[in-house]
């Protein structure tokens, strides 16, 4: 039994964040302790009490109540009470008797709380050892910041999102034809940049239009929550300073600052990271009179290291206005139009070259000996003997040198149907209905052929766009009570979550719902490519308003024809407006590049012959819409930029981060993983189906809130394609919040780091006892070098046994599994009080063991971040002869790094972070 004196310290072994604790009354039988950190009082049994003695060593440091820190020399005991006496911070002398310490001290190192019998299940060891082996695989991963997203793994979007986040300071152009998903690209770059720590603080700008859709897709697609900024939101903070720097992402619309031009100041002195534009062709630039959104958003790119702008592809912009989007990226190439298009001049023999040898043509003496010139430092003879042959990669790899040439290529992405693969094809089905124009919508000739088609379609599911949200309310009410259609309705007028619970009724294969009725606006941010018939109830007069109706199934990954139903009055504005999309634009079958064009110099024409229908009018102006449509599409085509194209997506390389991020999803460790964090922290988990789950906070939850779980659950997937079409789940990955969060908590807290395992192995006898200690080699460096490609923290395992002898090679970690038998908690805690001296030595072992382990590390390390950062450089300066785009101060900044890096490499620390003392049976 336990010698409990008053005023003698002791920890409780099963509530360590009390404190410490005082005896101040011994009794017979019983004991009462006092933790004074938190006010409580406990009695305990003397007999079996879980109390563990305070009682330090020399070389320990101890805090007094006055904050004072004593480093331990000598240790006294006078009437069974502790004296400790040391050196302070000064060097002077100090005594503190024990009843002085510090009554907030907690146990957080390892061995300390092996020592006053601080021990955790030995499954939570588990889970910190194959934490850090997690957290290290990710940071040394070549797609860390691209798999989290809730998006199809589409090569160019990737490809583009690895080559842009990357750089120190991305500037670039997203300027992909409608429907490749830049919205998606801009997302992924957002991503990619926070989760590396690129970036902290991000200013989004987009039409007033955009705005919940752009909130959704951040939300939805990234997790990520921006905060939407208008007026009454920074009124908000009125006595609070400026309102930007009260969050770190923000959404606005460019008409916010249109509106309320003292609140251009406060976003410029708020600071961004990164600025992301959409729509940018929308602002207005000459030379002598650029708009005020325009000046706006140049005087953020000056301030803003990063930039990116979304805008229309370069053919659409005209010369000018591509001109405008360029020196928002870079004032001190791009500053003069004239010399812009002396320079595009000059680089039109470099293109021509370019779409020869892409199209595998063959190149004559002239052309030959033009790319000889255009390539001369760059050693490519036997590549031109070689470029006429059948055989080979001369085409190949002449192609990757003009590339290097590009003047715009390294901050203009443009990519378009023509190389992206993967999209549906589309048939038109017309349903000229006769009667009367206005007519209620319960008595409507559309309402009837509604009902007639979707019988018509059968079990087969189908999306229904309309203009107003007032009319799909009005509709699927009609379809419920008059009809008997069972259908989901989606609108602007709904919640995020009710939004998302209509989509998720509609997508369950299990579900009444045939039908998804959405609005407009409310269908803004959602796909919907599982279903392959799109109802057309009216059409918009706007045709990039058909294209993103459309583009809500035209998807990449669609996997069916998309049929395409448009019913129309006969004789309506309706009917001539499918007259013009299906005879003028050809839209229905067909994206159309040059619509907005064709809509810009003839929209008045349109809507005259909307509102007076006269059927001359009406054919002249469709003969009018499809001529110029023919020339508008022909000058698009021709003034295609193949190199560029190819630019933007290098197949061979974007199809190495798909291949990837595929072998992680499948490797099948993220779950069981999970589980494990789960059953820790006292996580309910519920199955719902295959690859989906339901997870609660149970009674017995260890901490006050779990990471991103609500007390009414959380359904989860680990499958991409279910969380695709399952927008009311989670889709839990590597870089999910909830993950990464779990992660966090597990290495920030000492959950795990000391345990207590009986355990039997072949190779070792019974009756022994051994260290399994986990040491992490810590590289601290600044968050742009992103040294964890190099030498992330990395865990190195280290296993002694009670003769001191490295068994670390001989006995797996795996191998070295539990019983299952129980053990006397306290009479190990008082075996371990009594080896304390040997075990400390035994610590000392395993880490000269480490630390021999990690000087190699660091060695190997060292040697893979010179080898990277210097061929980079070498690249760079090669490239810098060539093209304009590498700035000196790029290749500047990379020398810098690599500098940096190799002093923080060198500065490793080793640190022991966890220990399993493990019996022998």
């Amino acid at each position: 039994m336990n010698e409990f004196i008053p005023g003698q310290r002791w920890i409780s072994n099963t509530e360590s964040e009390l404190g410490l604790g005082m005896v101040v009354e011994a009794e017979a039988n019983r004991v009462t302790v006092l933790f004074l950190a938190t006010g409580d009082r406990r009695v305990y049994a003397k007999d079996n009490a879980p109390l563990t003695r305070v009682q330090f060593n020399a070389g320990d440091v101890i805090e007094s109540v006055e904050y004072a820190k004593i480093t331990v020399q000598q240790v006294q005991q006078h009437a069974g009470l502790l004296t400790y006496i040391g050196l302070d911070q000064d060097g002077q002398l100090q005594q503190v008797d024990e009843m002085e310490l510090n009554h907030h001290i907690q146990f957080n190192k390892p061995q300390d709380r092996l020592f006053t019998g601080q021990f955790d299940p030995t499954a939570w060891f588990l889970l910190r050892y194959e934490t850090w082996r997690r957290q290290q695989q990710h940071q040394q991963s070549a797609v860390k910041g691209l798999q989290g997203a809730r998006a199809a793994l589409i090569p160019h979007q990737l490809y583009i999102a690895h080559q842009a986040a990357n750089r120190a300071e991305p500037r670039i152009m997203l300027a992909d034809e409608v429907g490749l998903g830049k919205t998606i690209e801009a997302g992924l770059i957002i991503q990619h940049r926070l989760i590396n720590g690129l970036s902290q603080r991000v200013l989004i700008l987009v039409p007033e239009s955009l705005m919940y859709q752009w909130l959704v897709e951040m939300l939805r697609r990234f997790n990520l929550r921006f905060s939407l900024f208008d007026e009454s939101r920074c009124m908000s903070f009125a006595d609070e300073g400026n309102p930007f720097q009260h969050e770190q992402l923000i959404l606005c619309s460019q008409q916010f600052f249109a509106d309320f031009p003292e609140r251009r100041e406060q976003a410029l002195e708020a600071g961004w990271d990164l600025v992301v534009v959409d729509e940018a062709h929308h602002l207005e630039w000459s030379a002598e009179a650029p708009s005020e959104e325009y000046l706006f958003v140049e005087q953020l790119a000056a301030a803003a290291p990063g930039l990116v702008l979304l805008t229309a592809t370069p053919e659409q912009l005209g010369k000018e206005s591509h001109f405008a989007r360029l020196r928002l990226l870079d004032p001190d190439r791009f500053y003069d139009f004239k010399q812009f298009l002396v320079e595009e001049g000059q680089f039109e023999p470099v293109a021509r070259l370019a779409n020869l040898l892409i199209a595998g043509e063959m190149l004559d003496a002239e052309q030959q000996a033009l790319l000889q010139r255009l390539l001369q430092h760059d050693n490519v003879d036997n590549w031109l003997r070689e470029v006429n042959a059948a055989e080979g990669n001369a085409r190949e790899e002449l192609i990757k040198l003009l590339l290097d040439h590009h003047g715009t290529g390294r901050i203009l992405y443009r990519n378009s149907r023509h190389t992206v693969q993967g999209f549906p094809d589309r048939q038109r089905h017309a349903y000229p209905l006769q009667g009367e124009d206005g007519a209620d919508l319960a008595n409507s000739p559309y309402l009837h052929w509604l009902v007639g088609q979707l019988k018509a379609l059968g079990d087969e599911k189908a999306l229904l766009i309309c203009k107003r949200a007032e009319t799909a309310i009005q509709l699927e009410q009609l379809l419920r009570h008059h009809v008997g259609h069972m259908a989901a309705v989606f609108h602007e007028g709904m919640s995020i979550v009710e939004r998302d619970r209509a989509a998720a009724f509609f997508a369950d294969e299990e579900s009444r719902a045939q039908l998804l009725v959405c609005s407009e606006i409310g269908s803004e941010g959602r796909n919907f490519q599982f279903v392959r018939h799109l109802i057309l109830f009216d059409l918009p007069e706007n045709p990039d308003l058909l294209q993103q109706r459309i583009g809500r199934l035209d998807r990449i990954g669609q996997k069916h024809v998309i049929q395409i139903h448009i019913p129309y009055l006969v004789g309506s504005a309706q009917h001539v407006l499918y007259r013009w999309y299906e005879e003028g634009l050809d839209a229905f079958r067909h994206n159309c590049s040059g619509a907005a064009q064709v809509l810009k110099l003839l929209g008045s024409e349109l809507h005259e012959v909307l509102r007076a229908r006269d059927p001359a009018a009406i054919e002249d102006l469709i003969a009018k819409t499809r001529d110029l449509n023919s020339r508008v599409e022909e000058e698009l085509h021709k003034g295609r930029d193949l190199l560029l194209e190819l630019n933007s997506c290098r197949p061979q390389e974007a199809a190495q981060w798909v291949e990837q991020i595929r072998r992680n999803e499948l490797d099948g460790s993220l779950w069981p993983y999970m589980e494990a964090m789960f059953d820790c922290y006292g996580v309910d988990v519920e199955d719902h189906s295959r690859d989906c789950y339901i997870l609660w906070p149970s009674e017995n939850l260890r901490i006050a809130h779990f990471p991103m779980l609500q007390d009414d659950g959380l359904t989860v997937t680990v499958d991409r394609d279910i969380a695709l079409a399952r927008e009311d789940m989670q889709f839990l990955t590597a870089e999910h919040p909830m993950v990464l969060s779990a992660m966090d908590l597990v290495l920030s807290s000492e959950t795990g780091n000391a345990a207590v395992s009986v355990v039997k192995h072949p190779q070792l006898k019974a009756g022994q006892f051994l260290l399994e200690l986990l040491f992490v080699a810590e590289c601290s460096a600044p968050a742009e070098l992103q040294s964890g490609r190099f030498l992330p923290h990395t865990p190195i395992r280290v296993l002694v046994d009670q003769n001191k002898k490295d068994l670390t090679a001989v006995v797996g970690h795996d191998s070295l599994t539990e019983t299952g038998d129980s053990f006397d908690k306290l009479q190990i805690a008082q075996f371990l009080h009594s080896q304390r001296q040997h075990i400390q030595d035994m610590i000392q072992v395993a880490e000269r063991l480490a630390a021999a382990q990690m000087q190699r590390l660091v060695t190997e390390s060292g040697n893979r971040m010179i080898a990277a950062l210097t061929g980079e450089i070498k690249r760079l300066v090669r490239l810098k002869k060539i093209n304009p785009g590498i700035k000196p101060q790029e290749i500047e900044q990379l020398k810098q790094q690599t500098m940096l890096s190799h002093e923080c490499i060198q500065d490793t620390q080793l640190r022991l972070d966890a220990l399993r003392f493990v019996i022998t049976s």
